[in-house]
């Protein structure tokens, strides 16, 4: 996996799942891969996907089944959904407004070409 300097690997490896669970490669209450098999995957340390993992579960989105694994949280897709919107509200709407203005467009303007 190819890192973006500018963001913690934590947090890149937290939205990569987050997109898997999107895309439906894992459905809710299907067992997810394991710390050790995702660090194999990506390329990092254990500990650093432990902290993915825990950020996920924190946020309702996976839950460990102790001794078995972790697995998709049952409404899972919809929660990240709502994440992913008020992220984009909070973060990227206002520099999209931003830069619309300094380029003198409007959004009707934007969304048609």
């Amino acid at each position: 996996m190819q890192f973006n300097e500018e963001k913690p690997i934590w947090r890149q490896i937290y939205e990569l799942i987050a997109m898997r669970i999107l895309a439906g490669e894992w459905p809710e209450q299907e067992r997810i891969v394991s710390v050790r098999e995702m660090a194999q995957m990506v390329g990092v340390n254990p500990n650093t996907v432990m902290r993915s993992y825990e950020r996920l579960e924190g946020d309702g989105i996976i839950f460990n089944r102790r001794g078995i694994g972790f697995f998709v949280a049952e409404g899972a897709k919809e929660h990240i959904k709502q994440l992913e919107r008020k992220k984009f509200m909070d973060e990227e709407l206002p520099k999209l407004r931003e830069r619309l203005v300094f380029l003198g467009l409007s959004i009707d303007v934007a969304v048609r070409e």
